[in-house]
């Protein structure tokens, strides 16, 4: 294997599979070779700017947030990477602040739905999580995930709904941080009700 090849297998490794043309620069590595990878068949451009190596299936959910910094898994995709839904999304769902430019990303990806909040409450339970193929990706905590709910209950199917909010006070919920967050939200009495109820 030349230094060249395992410079840039190494850099897909550190990344979740998936190369931008400006790290490879970063390594010292001009175009002219990265097109010859990509004549060779060694590596595929998947988007403007983006590659894999042939040999690697791309992780979709590793992918779509390499490609805007803004970009948190919410709603039904959160909700199933947390195991609180059985159904696999047919859409990503995606959060970002309000006024982030995220065109080039709506339009590289039929397969997202977006969900635009105040900048203030942006980042409010942000955490990480493995995708189903192993990369770490940025989502909501479960406790967000359950004010979004109750938030947009009336967009939300109702089968996710119910299952979700079952799912979650069935499994160690974390009540202070879930009203912690339903203050922040103004949605307080209704996240008491649930408390009581389940």
């Amino acid at each position: 294997m030349d230094k060249v090849w395992k410079q840039i297998k190494e850099c897909a490794e550190k990344n979740n599979g998936i190369i931008k043309t400006s790290q490879i620069e970063e390594l010292g590595i001009s175009r002219t070779v990265i097109r010859e990878y990509r004549e060779t068949g060694d590596i595929e451009q998947i988007r403007k700017g983006l590659y894999v190596l042939t040999e690697d299936v791309v992780d979709e959910y590793a992918l779509l947030q390499v490609q805007s910094k803004y970009a948190i898994f919410s709603y039904g995709t959160a909700l199933f990477l947390w195991n609180m839904s059985d159904r696999t999304p047919h859409y990503f769902d995606i959060t970002v602040p309000r006024g982030a430019n995220i065109s080039r990303l709506k339009k590289n990806n039929s397969n997202i739905r977006c969900h635009y909040v105040q900048p203030d409450v942006y980042e409010l339970g942000m955490t990480e999580i493995s995708s189903p193929q192993g990369a770490m990706v940025k989502l909501y905590d479960r406790e967000r995930c359950i004010c979004d709910l109750v938030r947009e209950k009336e967009t939300i199917e109702l089968q996710i709904y119910i299952q979700a909010i079952k799912e979650y006070f069935r499994t160690e919920p974390n009540n202070r941080k879930l009203l912690k967050y339903a203050k922040v939200f103004g949605i307080e009495e209704k996240i008491r009700t649930y408390m009581e109820v389940l």
